[in-house]
C-alpha cells in the first residue's frame, strides 16, 4: 500500500475538517467579511494614496524624503 505525501494528507486532513463544520462556515464568513471590510473599504477612504499626486519618482522621493527630515526634527 501506497502512503501518500506528508502535504496530501493535511490537505486531506483539512478538507474533511472544513465538510464536516457547520457553525465554523458561517464564522469564517464573518471572518472574510470582516477582513474585506478593513483591507478593501477602509484603505479607499482612511488612506488615500498622496504620492499620486505627484508625476515622477524623483518628485515623490523628494516629497518622502523632506517628510521624513520635517517629523523627526518636530517633537
Amino acid at each position: 500500500m501506497k502512503k501518500d505525501s506528508i502535504i496530501v494528507r493535511i490537505y486531506h486532513f483539512y478538507l474533511e475538517g472544513f465538510r464536516e463544520m457547520t457553525l465554523g462556515k458561517t464564522l469564517w464568513l464573518i471572518i472574510l467579511v470582516k477582513l474585506f471590510i478593513l483591507f478593501f473599504i477602509l484603505r479607499l477612504f482612511f488612506f488615500p494614496n498622496y504620492l499620486n499626486q505627484f508625476d515622477n519618482n524623483s518628485e515623490k522621493e523628494k516629497h518622502v524624503s523632506d517628510e521624513l527630515i520635517n517629523r523627526a526634527i518636530t517633537p
